[in-house]
């Protein structure tokens, strides 16, 4: 009798114990807030590292908020632009005296006297200080019925060229009538009797042209009969 009434009065004391283990307890508002995001602390205060709390300099590329930090200065590279460099010039050489070139005159004469026997020179010599590419004119007039020729002598020079060019009205361009085809430093346009001849009953204004390659002096004599 006395073993029979100790058993239930033993499942009784168990069953608080068992139910207590599947019962949750009751809501706590401020783990309710915890675990959605909410924050407990006043406001305008966050726990660090959270909800909007200023991350610290240099994490993640954020700026600090923090006082005194002075985020570092960003500079912009320049760059210093460049001028193409040309190997040739254009435009007009120098005008130097013939004088100049002396070094070029015993070489013109014995020129003068191979390649226009019987010719007379046409006013006086040109002579001009070159660059690559660069150009010197001399204006004279065609005369009709006359026949023209043209002898260079360069000094340094890798290439000159010669050219009687004449120019039939302002507004159109310059007409190429004859032009030299020797190469070298010396050249010679309309020699052994191939002078160039006006075939028009009437002249007007013309000019010889030099042409050089290479840098250097360069002078010229028109001659004419």
């Amino acid at each position: 009798m006395r073993l029979y009434v100790l058993i239930p009065a033993a499942l009784l004391g168990l069953a608080p114990l068992a139910c207590g283990g599947s019962d949750p307890e009751p809501n706590n508002p401020s783990q309710m807030q915890n675990q959605y995001g909410a924050s407990t602390y006043p406001p305008g205060q966050y726990p660090p590292g959270q909800y909007g709390q200023p991350t610290q300099p240099g994490q993640y590329g954020q700026p600090t908020t923090q006082p005194g930090y002075t985020p570092p200065a960003t500079t912009t590279p320049t760059t210093t632009p460049t001028t193409p460099q040309t190997g040739t010039s254009t435009g007009q050489a120098t005008p130097i005296a013939p004088a100049a070139v002396s070094a070029a005159t015993p070489v013109l004469t014995a020129m003068a006297a191979s390649e226009v026997q019987g010719m007379q020179p046409e006013g006086g010599a040109f002579a001009g200080q070159f660059q690559d590419g660069q150009t010197l004119e001399q204006p004279f007039n065609i005369q009709p019925g006359k026949c023209y020729s043209i002898i260079g002598v360069g000094l340094g020079v890798q290439e000159l060229n010669l050219q009687i060019v004449a120019q039939p009205a302002p507004m159109l361009p310059p007409v190429v009538l004859s032009q030299d085809n020797s190469t070298g430093p010396n050249a010679t346009l309309g020699g052994k009797g191939q002078c160039f001849k006006n075939p028009l009953p009437v002249g007007g204004p013309a000019k010889a042209v030099m042409t050089v390659r290479g840098s250097g002096l360069a002078v010229a004599q028109i001659y004419v009969k």
